[in-house]
């Protein structure tokens, strides 16, 4: 999680909103709990014209999403202490072997605070199953992420795709992809313990100057997330719900290294499977899943194409003031001169490749990461410094070290990390 302003967050899976903390007294022991309400600002921050400026520009898009297309904010997290207090440790009876929802063993919320420390008062974000908190590895003393699941608000019928969502969360191992790290059930509650990060790709868009990021930050962030979606769809995982806050960041610099995180609507689909179910938030979702026709894993390609439209315009692509259902099926949508006059053709026909109707014409990942806009010298140096920052190649190849190097030479520029 990223503080933008005291009282202001925007992280894991939440739209840019303000918490006021009410306190209320318990039905139960007299004790004193806090609640905490989602609230999205009517104005503004203060700032300087910059800021303000960047923050108007996106308005109009993100208020629209926010408001009426994405998944609900919570209106309430669970009771805390002060900020960074342990969670009260309930003395729940371990039950010796018996099994939970996701054929765990139950274990006592005492034994989950042994283990870690649970901020209740740092609320990160929500997924499709819970709310996100910060919390620490007593033992590691490493911050993380702790998504916690109320069981008996729980709806029954939902623990197939919270079964599913922690499957693939063990499944997957990927530079790009959020690292899972441990699961505990207690008889009240499922806690998915994950690596905390720093913010997310709308935060970022929405903080920049202009409201907008460049087409150098858009080409290095885009590479990153196509070259995480080649890694889920050859194991036939579809996310399902790409968006910019399920782009999280690891760092606050100018050019930071991305993770996908959200899996509660990915799906198994296999390379010329379809599906038929709702799945994502509707400003992402391609047409085929609002005409209800059956998706196949191009479903996230669409939606990379709607990430980099908002990314270097800081608007959305389709108009919130009309029927957005019937333009996102017709594929209705233009580059507004006022906007676009500063980015280059190549990234309009990257997008206008994405944005396809038909899913047969639709770009592949390896498609878009093959097309010139993702081919540059100097998208391709940004991707090398990086992989030396983490210490890992996984974007880049070797295959393509000769070429650049070459380039290098004959443009008299200094060589970067080989």
């Amino acid at each position: 999680m990223m503080l933008l302003e005291p009282g202001y967050l925007c992280a894991y899976d939440f739209p840019l909103v303000h918490f006021s903390k009410r306190r209320t007294t318990a039905v139960t022991g007299g004790d004193v709990i806090n609640h905490y309400a989602a609230e999205i600002p009517s104005t503004s921050r203060a700032g300087s014209p910059s800021e303000e400026n960047a923050l108007d520009s996106a308005q109009s898009w993100s208020t629209a999403i926010q408001a009426a297309l994405m998944p609900v904010t919570p209106q309430s997290s669970i009771g805390g202490q002060k900020r960074g207090s342990e969670m009260s440790k309930l003395k729940v009876p371990n039950d010796g072997g018996e099994r939970g929802h996701l054929g765990t063993t139950i274990q006592s919320e005492q034994e989950f605070s042994q283990l870690y420390q649970l901020f209740a008062e740092e609320v990160l974000g929500s997924g499709q199953f819970g709310i996100v908190y910060g919390g620490i590895h007593r033992k590691s003393g490493k911050h993380v992420a702790v998504k916690l699941i109320d069981k008996l608000k729980f709806p029954q019928n939902k623990e197939d795709l919270l079964r599913a969502e922690v499957h693939i969360l063990q499944k997957v191992h990927h530079p790009g992809v959020v690292d899972f790290q441990q699961m505990l059930e207690t008889p009240d509650r499922i806690f998915v313990v994950m690596e905390k990060l720093k913010g997310d790709m709308l935060e970022m868009i929405l903080s920049s100057e202009k409201g907008r990021l460049s087409e150098r930050i858009t080409q290095f962030l885009v590479a990153q997330i196509l070259v995480a979606l080649r890694y889920l769809h050859n194991q036939n995982i579809v996310h399902c719900d790409l968006k910019p806050e399920n782009i999280l960041l690891t760092s606050n610099s100018d050019f930071p290294q991305v993770k996908l995180c959200d899996f509660g609507f990915a799906r198994i689909i296999g390379e010329k499977s379809f599906r038929r179910s709702v799945v994502g938030t509707p400003a992402y979702l391609a047409p085929e899943v609002l005409c209800n026709k059956g998706f196949n894993r191009s479903l996230d390609m669409w939606s990379v194409g709607v990430i980099v439209y908002v990314s270097l315009s800081g608007t959305f692509p389709f108009n919130e003031d009309e029927d957005i259902l019937d333009q996102i099926q017709n594929a209705e949508f233009m580059y507004p001169p006022n906007l676009w006059k500063e980015i280059g053709d190549n990234a309009i026909e990257f997008i206008n490749g994405l944005l396809q109707v038909k899913m047969s014409k639709r770009f592949t990942v390896s498609k878009a990461l093959a097309h010139i806009w993702m081919q540059g010298y100097e998208l391709w140096s940004d991707l090398r410094l990086l992989e030396k920052t983490v210490g890992e190649r996984f974007l880049t190849h070797e295959s393509d070290d000769a070429r650049w190097s070459e380039f290098e030479k004959n443009h008299n520029l200094t060589p970067v990390y080989v």
